[in-house]
């Protein structure tokens, strides 16, 4: 106890250096929580951007369908498929699709692209399509509706109701076939290359324009927890055979996986740093306070004190520094954090690797992030003190006494 009492005494015998070191640490602190806060933002806009805007949570697809989107790697019988989606309770929706590869004409040009048959109704639950037109209207079912992203619009110089001519290979024969649409909607998610080479159908007509009755390319899947995509679920094994592969997201995007972990090892990059020039902070403040009571330690020596006793001191102080400091980063940190995680950090539009951020980003508010890091800025505020306290405890008294040192 007197270990304590004198070590908190000591912190106030020069306020002006314990103010600075503890804003020192706890800026630290607080520059963590932001970063770590800021990093699970921007990877929820990456996943976000990566499962929800189109490819969904996970997938089915016949084996090699996404290496090229070759038009005849069908689900030749998907009913089975989708009623065990339908009835998994891990599931929110799942979108049933045809894809193929097409020539898009309007009577001033022509561009290739993917032209997706989708059940709209269903892709409310599972992609963002309905979300991005932002001219005319959403796919209601009726005959020759069709969706093209603004840049293909701008390409093919045509505005609502023009008429557009679709050009792909049948999957029954291969034969080319041609069936005439009309622009119902304008969308844009964004990334250039899907507002250029994307096209949207009712899937009922793509089916009959594609030759391939109740066929399908691909069943998109969105989960309750989107936790789930990624786990080793029943659900996969049960939709998977010799032809037919059920994947979550981080297989199917496996970039994305790698600069998601990538951002995640930033956090830890950012903290190792911010604490090696933390504890040389904290080293500089101990010696300095050591020094200054050089001849008291020398006469703590003199009359019995031990190399452990001083040890115990100097870290005790450390230690109520650190406190003093986690203290005001919790504080000063979850003020900024909720602040920013409410209005965003401006970061004007960027696109990267295909996911658009668009305006502000938003932080994350995590309990961990006011339980752990300040343990970790203790424990090392601590462990930067050990220098300082060992040579306090290597004081020799008579040169202490005499302040030959």
């Amino acid at each position: 106890m007197l270990s304590l009492k004198l070590a908190w005494r000591n912190l106030f015998r020069n306020v002006r250096r314990t103010v600075l070191t503890c804003t020192l640490i706890s800026s630290a602190l607080i520059v963590l929580i932001l970063c770590d806060g800021m990093m699970i933002g921007m990877i929820e806009v990456m996943v976000g951007g990566t499962t929800q805007t189109l490819e969904g949570e996970a997938q089915v697809n016949r084996k090699g369908f996404r290496d090229n989107f070759e038009v005849e790697y069908i689900l030749d019988n998907p009913e089975p498929l989708l009623e065990t989606i339908a009835t998994n309770d891990r599931v929110m929706g799942y979108a049933p699709r045809t894809i193929v590869g097409a020539m898009i004409a309007s009577p001033y040009n022509t561009t290739g692209g993917l032209v997706y048959g989708v059940d709209a109704a269903k892709e409310e639950n599972v992609s963002r399509i309905k979300d991005a037109v932002y001219a005319g209207s959403y796919l209601t079912g009726k005959d020759r509706e069709l969706l093209i992203g603004k840049k293909m619009a701008d390409l093919l110089e045509v505005k609502l109701g023009d008429r557009i001519v679709i050009t792909a290979a049948t999957v029954d024969n291969n034969e080319i076939t041609q069936e005439l649409f009309r622009v119902s909607g304008f969308f844009e998610f964004g990334p250039e290359e899907m507002d250029e080479t994307l096209a949207f159908i009712n899937l009922n007509q793509a089916q009959q324009f594609l030759g391939m009755p109740k066929q399908l390319h691909q069943i998109a899947i969105r989960f309750n927890d989107p936790e789930d995509a990624n786990r080793e679920l029943p659900l996969y094994a049960e939709l998977a055979s010799e032809e037919v592969e059920a994947q979550g997201w981080l297989n199917l995007q496996p970039g994305i996986g790698a600069i998601i972990e990538m951002s995640r090892y930033a956090t830890s990059i950012i903290g190792a740093v911010l604490f090696l020039l933390t504890s040389l902070g904290v080293i500089n403040s101990m010696f300095m306070s050591i020094y200054e009571r050089i001849y008291e330690f020398g006469v703590a020596k003199a009359i019995g004190t031990t190399p452990a006793q001083i040890v115990q001191l100097v870290l005790f102080e450390a230690f109520f520094l650190a406190l003093l400091s986690c203290i005001a980063g919790i504080v000063l940190g979850y003020i900024l954090n909720d602040y920013f995680s409410t209005n965003g950090v401006p970061m004007g539009k960027m696109e990267f690797s295909g996911i658009v951020f668009d305006g502000n980003l938003y932080t994350k508010v995590l309990l961990y992030q006011y339980i752990h890091f300040p343990i970790y800025v203790t424990l090392l505020t601590v462990a930067a003190a050990l220098y300082p306290a060992s040579f306090a405890a290597r004081i020799i008294p008579t040169q202490a006494l005499q302040r030959t040192l």
